[in-house]
């Protein structure tokens, strides 16, 4: 999961040759609020959620929930992770897009791309692994191997420690893989573009792109289940990369058809609403009927990703005049602040929750679990905000290293001889 976005990266010696084109108008970026409310909404019931994995009784019956109502467990069990990977693909593909359809090629070199991402992401996430690991490993030389793949974001492949040290950063390592995809992917689609003589087909190049790339993972876990018969515990199947890579084709696909709309076909409250809501009870609706091994789980994140799509498009390409009234509660500033958190939010409070339940902080009996929750919240909110302004901004300012070209700054330069 990332909070803000870059500009994705195409290599500079391929902008002499952009098409003639006239710039559309295209879709606001990464400032956009209710994108920064939807953050603070996602991670605020991603907390609750493992609270309430935590609060778990498992015996030889199987796991029994600490919320006995279906219909509240389905609401609170609501997976999001989905919404982060198909928010952060469509931020940070939309200079491509933008690229590949329009000529309009203001994007990064690859290593600038990079290099930012890892000063937004890396020093937080470094601290974190590092401090974390050091106490559950009090002794060395440890569990050496879980340090080492949770510093290489190759712990996503280890069935054994995936959810050690920081149980969610599994998710970061397919982040990572997003990202070199992008800098791999992004440039050859601009130079495909660049031989088509009309828009639309280079629209439905790209298009065309992204549903492949939304295809392949469904095939991955259609042949793992149905024909090899994986279970759903075999988390480097189902974890990895070519399983959830659907999530961030959404994304790019949301990118490349708000660029390619630009301010056509915008939808009014209105719509906007009865469709939002439609997508939101999908989602409710995956939830609710998803159990092990049944054709809602085996297929919840594929279709999750696209019922978000949904939800974003009708948040994004509305018109300006006459917003939803669901729009004021993604632009409320308290909701707004947790995204700006976001990050940390994530990075600190499994740990932290854990070292809250383990010294006693508290309550242990399952019906204490919306106290639980309650403090929970308002302990990693309060951390989370204390990381941001410590460590995760300073960090991100490490970016000013380089100048909008990827170059070098010279803070020092010398003077000029006389």
């Amino acid at each position: 999961m990332t909070s803000t976005s870059t500009s994705a990266a195409t290599p500079t010696s391929t902008r002499a040759s952009a098409p003639a084109a006239t710039p559309k108008p295209t879709p606001a970026g990464s400032r956009n609020p209710e994108l920064q409310g939807f953050r603070g909404l996602a991670a605020l019931s991603t907390v609750v959620f493992h609270v309430w994995q935590q609060y778990h009784v498992y015996d030889a019956q199987g796991a029994h929930p600490p919320v006995g109502d279906p219909h509240l467990a389905a609401l609170i069990s609501l997976e999001v992770i989905d919404l982060f990977f198909v928010m952060s693909a469509y931020l940070l593909t939309l200079s491509y897009a933008r690229a590949a359809i329009d000529g309009d090629d203001r994007t990064r070199p690859g290593r600038d791309f990079l290099f930012r991402r890892a000063t937004r992401i890396l020093p937080l996430y470094f601290l974190a692994v590092l401090l974390v690991w050091s106490l559950r490993n009090p002794e060395l030389p440890g569990d050496w191997r879980d340090l080492v793949g949770h510093l290489t974001f190759m712990h996503v492949f280890d069935q054994k420690r995936i959810f050690y040290t920081l149980g969610p950063s599994w998710s970061l390592s397919l982040e990572i893989a997003f990202y070199l995809t992008l800098v791999a992917v992004g440039p050859l689609a601009i130079r495909a573009c660049r031989r088509l003589r009309t828009r639309r087909a280079r629209v439905a190049l790209c298009a065309s792109g992204c549903a492949a790339l939304y295809l392949a993972p469904v095939a991955w876990i259609a042949v793992a289940h149905h024909h090899l018969g994986i279970p759903h515990t075999e988390w480097p199947v189902y974890f990895g990369p070519q399983a959830r890579f659907g999530g961030f084709a959404a994304g790019m696909g949301l990118a490349v058809l708000l660029v390619a709309l630009g301010d056509r076909g915008r939808i009014g409250a209105r719509r906007a609403t009865a469709a939002a809501l439609a997508a939101a009870a999908g989602l409710y609706a995956l939830s609710y009927f998803s159990e092990a091994e049944n054709i809602w789980h085996t297929y919840y994140h594929p279709l999750a990703a696209l019922l978000w799509f949904v939800l974003l498009y009708c948040t994004l390409h509305i018109r300006t005049s006459g917003r939803p009234r669901w729009h004021g509660l993604l632009r409320a500033n308290w909701l707004t602040g947790v995204g700006l958190v976001s990050y940390s939010l994530y990075i600190w409070h499994e740990p932290l929750m854990l070292a809250l339940y383990d010294s006693g902080a508290l309550p242990h009996s399952r019906a204490a679990f919306p106290l639980a929750a309650l403090i929970v919240l308002a302990a990693a909110t309060l951390v989370a905000t204390i990381s941001y302004w410590t460590v995760e901004y300073p960090g991100s300012l490490l970016a000013r290293l380089r100048d909008k070209k990827g170059r070098p700054r010279e803070f020092y330069p010398e003077p000029a001889a006389r």
